[in-house]
């Protein structure tokens, strides 16, 4: 059954209990980049296999207002096993966990995201909540995340180990969005140098982005983590997003 989320108007459902909420889950609008494109077949796959871990708050009967996009792993609970291309070995990694059939320990969270006009309401901290309410029911340890720091994008050259080591007088973390980890007691385990790789032809970044790429180098792309490298000669620019692993013991 749909479950509240800190507050009455508000209800969490996976989509394997609300089916009927999938394109809209999928359709939400988003503040990711056009060029972030994880690879399709692979979303697809999880969507599919695991609904179950697919989850969605809404309001309204119908209205959804944010998601959680997650993976279920195998993991072992050690840190250090904890692949350096997190968000794009996380799918690879649920497929290989699903079809070896081993048993479940976590679940990854790829994506924890707020409609934009919404952003004002600590929807991101009750959808976290409700989502570590639902793994804690699925018999799982742990919720590990991939996180895309939300300020870094504003200083793309700033390494992320030095980004992330900023704290406020509080203790908390400088940046917002790893802060309400940090509040439901997450805790940074390290740097996720490569998460994500996205390559593409010239023309699809001058698509994706509206910049002219016409010399080689690196290119500041708005809404990019780090510089996306360019290479004019092979009519090729490749970006390498960063990301920070976070663990969240339930």
């Amino acid at each position: 059954m749909p479950r509240p989320v800190i507050g009455s108007h508000l209800r969490a459902a996976s989509l394997a209990e609300r089916p009927d909420l999938e394109q809209a889950m999928l359709s939400m609008e988003s503040s990711w980049p056009a060029y972030v494109r994880p690879d399709p077949v692979l979303v697809h796959w999880a969507f599919e296999r695991h609904s179950e871990h697919q989850l969605v708050v809404y309001e309204g009967g119908s209205t959804v207002v944010a998601r959680a996009a997650t993976v279920p792993l195998a993991w072992d609970g050690d840190a250090a096993s904890l692949p350096d291309t997190g968000w794009d070995e996380a799918l690879r990694q649920c497929l290989a966990d699903t079809h070896g059939r081993r048993r479940f320990t976590a679940l990854c969270a790829l994506e924890i995201a707020v409609v934009p006009g919404r952003r004002g309401e600590d929807l991101s901290a009750r959808t976290l909540a409700a989502l570590a309410d639902h793994a804690r029911r699925s018999g799982l340890h742990d919720i590990v995340v991939p996180v895309r720091p939300s300020r870094k994008e504003a200083e793309p050259l700033t390494p992320m180990a030095r980004y992330v080591a900023r704290s406020r007088p509080d203790g908390l973390p400088e940046d917002p969005w790893l802060r309400v980890h940090a509040r439901a007691g997450g805790e940074v385990l390290k740097v996720c140098p490569a998460s994500m790789t996205i390559s593409g032809s010239l023309a699809q970044w001058r698509e994706w982005t509206g910049l002219p790429f016409d010399s080689s180098g690196h290119v500041i792309v708005p809404g990019a983590l780090s510089p996306v490298a360019v290479d004019v000669g092979r009519d090729h620019a490749v970006y390498v997003e960063p990301n920070v692993w976070v663990r969240h013991r339930l």
